[in-house]
C-alpha cells in the first residue's frame, strides 16, 4: 500500500520487516536505519534505541539486521516484532541517518513495512519526497490505537542530524571530548633600555 506522508494503515500483529531503501551511485551517501521504542514521547532509557552500534532490544522486539546492496539499490533492514514489545511502548519510531551528506543528496528514499510471516509481503510503503539539508528523518513510526498497531507515514526531517532526533526522543548524547584549551602565550618581555 502506497502512503502519503501523515497518512495510517493498520499493519499485522506480529514480525514485520521495514526496509530502508535508496538508489545508490556517485555521491550519495550511505544512510543508517533505526528504531526508537517510545512510553508518552520518550525513550526510557538509551536502551530503548536500536541502530547499528545496539543492533537489538533487550525485549527481543526489534533488531537491527544490517544492509543489502543489489541492482542499484541499498536497503537497510529492521525487524520488528510487535507480539514482543512491551505493553508499556506506545509507539516505535523508524529513523534514518544520512552518513558522509545530506537526505537531498540520497535518491529514492522509501520505508517498506513487510509481513515477514507471509513471506515478506509489503503492507506498507512510503516514498519521502522533498528532503533537502536533512541529515535525519523519521520516516514513519507504529504506533498502538484500541489494542491494534497502526503504521503512519510521517517524513519529519532534522538538519541538526540524528544527535537532535536522539535529543528530542530522550536519548543522552555524549559531548564530543574537547582538548584542553592551549595556554595563552606569555607577553614578550622587552628588555628596558
Amino acid at each position: 500500500m502506497q502512503m502519503l506522508k501523515g497518512s495510517n494503515t493498520p499493519v499485522p500483529t506480529g514480525a514485520l520487516r521495514v526496509e530502508l531503501g535508496w538508489r545508490t551511485g556517485p555521491g550519495v551517501p550511505d544512510a543508517d536505519a533505526s528504531a526508537l521504542l517510545l512510553v508518552s514521547g520518550k525513550v526510557r532509557s538509551d536502551a530503548d534505541f536500536v541502530f547499528y552500534n545496539q543492533p537489538a532490544h533487550s525485549s527481543g522486539a526489534i533488531r537491527h539486521e544490517g544492509k543489502r546492496t543489489a541492482d542499484g539499490q541499498v536497503a537497510d533492514t529492521l525487524l520488528v516484532d510487535l507480539t514482543r514489545v512491551e505493553p508499556a511502548i506506545e509507539t516505535v519510531v523508524l529513523a534514518a541517518s544520512a552518513d558522509g551528506g545530506t537526505f537531498g543528496q540520497v535518491p529514492g528514499l522509501y520505508v517498506e513495512v513487510q509481513d515477514a510471516d507471509r513471506g515478506g509481503t509489503p503492507v506498507a510503503r512510503f516514498d519521502n519526497p522533498g528532503a533537502t539539508t536533512e541529515t535525519a528523518f523519521v520516516l514513519g513510526e507504529f504506533y498502538r490505537r484500541q489494542g491494534a498497531w497502526k503504521f503512519r507515514a510521517v517524513g519529519q526531517g532534522y538538519s541538526s542530524g540524528l544527535e537532535g532526533l536522539a535529543t528530542d526522543y530522550g536519548i543522552t548524547v555524549d559531548e564530543p571530548q574537547q582538548a584542553a584549551p592551549a595556554p595563552a602565550p606569555a607577553p614578550a618581555h622587552t628588555p628596558r633600555r
